[in-house]
């Protein structure tokens, strides 16, 4: 279960920001923040790491092998604004605005943010990650159900989410990000 980190050395919650976070000393546990609450999630289970590895397996001819950009797995920290650090399970840079800054770290929110939610984290993904990704002007996220075994796609306009649909079994997505995306969402859960 995904939970507001209370007994870590560092700034009172609400006050966490990027450079607090990169001084925590690597325990092993895996750290967000979000509107500067440092969260601490438990490691993924099997499941959802097959769920990431085939999703980043289909994406790769679509945005690597196409010289469109990048495809990036968790850990990562990606830092949408000054009280906000994620690591989403799977991102996309886009070429247009795919820079570095460090090797562990993105300069800019990704154009394609993609979380895999577990019973653990499903709340957390829904609302704080979803308002923050809106916020950081994440153009596309997807949320990926493993026990629905479907894919709920939002493209952002005007600032905010619009729905485009919750997909399974043989359709396929319909990306704003990656249009010709064609690949079965049942690919994803074999």
């Amino acid at each position: 279960m995904l939970t507001p980190t209370d007994n870590v050395p560092g700034p009172e919650q609400g006050h966490w920001t990027y450079d607090s976070y990169a001084a925590l000393p690597d325990d092993g546990k895996r750290y967000e923040i979000l509107d500067g609450v440092l969260y601490m999630a438990p490691a993924p289970n099997d499941v959802h790491q097959e769920i990431v590895a085939l999703i980043i397996f289909y994406l790769i001819p679509y945005v690597k092998l196409a010289g469109r950009g990048r495809v990036l797995a968790a850990p990562i920290d990606v830092v949408l604004d000054s009280g906000s650090v994620v690591q989403p399970d799977v991102l996309v840079l886009l070429e247009e605005g795919a820079t570095r800054q460090k090797p562990a770290q993105t300069i800019r929110p990704p154009d394609l943010a993609i979380e895999v939610v577990s019973p653990g984290t499903a709340r957390h993904d829904r609302l704080r990650k979803y308002n923050a990704y809106a916020r950081a002007g994440v153009k596309e996220y997807w949320i990926v159900e493993p026990t629905r075994r479907t894919v709920e796609v939002f493209v952002l306009e005007d600032e905010e989410y619009h729905a485009l649909g919750v997909f399974s079994g043989e359709q396929t997505l319909p990306s704003t990000m990656i249009p010709d995306f064609s690949v079965p969402v049942e690919q994803f859960f074999v």
